[in-house]
């Protein structure tokens, strides 16, 4: 026989349970606003193969994969570091220094890559006065190709100082572009988070560095870059100011200042903007800031024309393979240099340069017409672009 249950009492202990909320204070989850329909990430895979596929071509699905693979690193050997044995110990693990490497392969070739150049315009790609400017005091260690061993973090020294940073390969091309010669002024516009800096202050070339970023934040981060790799007497010998300032203004105010200028603009930093959400700049939130990136870029390299004195050189580059921020950036600022102030500037053939390290980097080869160079991804190192520009007057 079934236990007598007591109804009334049962309804009263559920209710005393279970908290009642009523309809009109429920709230319902809004997605739209709290979860995005599309993560930044696929919105900047989908801007690629739009405009990529069609830039590209049949380069474009071996890129994107690349893109997509995990990034590999270089150790930027630090000179002024004395921790012991910091080269030695990366080559046991099998690194290769591909500066150094590639420029012997180059010697080596010479003779042949002579006879094949020969049909091609001298006057234009001159290699032999080029050569010096591949300086043997810039180190940069990589794992051979196909290898994505990490590094470990540098070791420092009895001083603190550390012995080798790390950053993406490619990021040294522009710095050995840039030729910088022994008693040099040398102005790095957009010069956080510091790894471009670092590679100009191991040519020991340098006689004066100014290192500008507009963001505090990034600025602070380069301050503590340099205070990491750098002793503290080279710090206090005033060969090197760290600013945050607005760079568009500095051609007006440091005119005609500087025998080299390093202009590594912001961009859409395709790498990241396709694997990292955060900070990613396809987010809708910051779409009229990408869309203002190509104005941005052309105000910040004409700014560096005209703080490079005359016979000076100019290095613009970005890690991004759009051409509205790449070619069509250098032609703008080109024109209006000529139209607007009077300023004659000439795009140097890198041609000589792509040969040079063609064992570590493979550049697109219909992007290598004329002047300008554009690499794409090969041995998951980023993609990255570079023009030389010379100034005339």
């Amino acid at each position: 026989m079934a236990a007598y249950v007591c109804t009334r009492s049962c309804i009263s202990k559920f209710k005393e349970s279970i908290r009642f909320i009523p309809r009109r204070y429920r709230v319902k989850t809004k997605w739209a606003a709290t979860r995005p329909k599309f993560p930044a990430t696929e919105l900047a895979l989908h801007n690629f193969d739009t405009s990529y596929s069609i830039q590209l071509r049949d380069l474009w699905p071996s890129v994107r994969v690349a893109m997509l693979c995990e990034q590999k690193y270089g150790a930027l050997i630090n000179s002024f570091s004395s921790a012991p044995n910091v080269i030695t110990d990366l080559e046991v693990q099998g690194c290769k220094d591909f500066i150094s490497f590639d420029c012997s392969r180059n010697e080596v070739h010479q003779s042949s890559q002579d006879s094949t150049t020969s049909h091609r315009d001298s006057t234009k790609l001159e290699p032999a006065p080029l050569q010096p400017s591949i300086t043997p005091d810039i180190k940069c260690l990589v794992f051979p190709q196909g290898d994505i061993s990490r590094f470990k973090p540098a070791r420092p020294d009895s001083s603190g100082i550390l012995g080798y940073y790390l950053l993406d390969a490619a990021s040294v091309l522009p710095v050995l572009a840039l030729d910088v010669q022994p008693g040099h002024t040398v102005l790095d516009l957009c010069a956080a988070p510091g790894g471009k800096t670092l590679a100009l202050l191991q040519t020991h070339s340098v006689n004066y560095l100014w290192a500008n970023d507009l963001s505090g934040s990034r600025t602070m981060r380069l301050r503590r870059t340099l205070q990491s790799y750098l002793p503290k007497e080279f710090m206090d010998e005033n060969k090197i100011l760290v600013t945050s300032t607005d760079g568009r203004q500095l051609g007006m105010t440091e005119e005609k200042r500087f025998d080299r200028v390093l202009v590594d603009v912001p961009c859409t930093t395709d790498r990241h903007s396709a694997m990292v959400e955060e900070n990613n700049i396809f987010k809708r939130s910051r779409t009229k800031e990408r869309q203002k990136l190509p104005l941005l870029q052309t105000q910040l390299l004409l700014a560096g024309i005209q703080a490079t004195r005359r016979g000076g050189h100019i290095v613009y580059s970005t890690c991004s393979l759009s051409q509205l921020q790449n070619e069509c950036v250098v032609q703008q600022a080109i024109s209006l240099a000529q139209q607007e102030l009077g300023i004659t500037v000439e795009v140097e053939d890198l041609r000589w340069f792509a040969q040079r390290f063609s064992d570590t980097f493979h550049f697109a080869p219909q992007l290598c017409v004329g002047e300008l160079v554009l690499p794409h991804l090969r041995a998951n190192f980023g993609p990255i672009y570079m023009c030389k520009l010379h100034r005339i007057n």
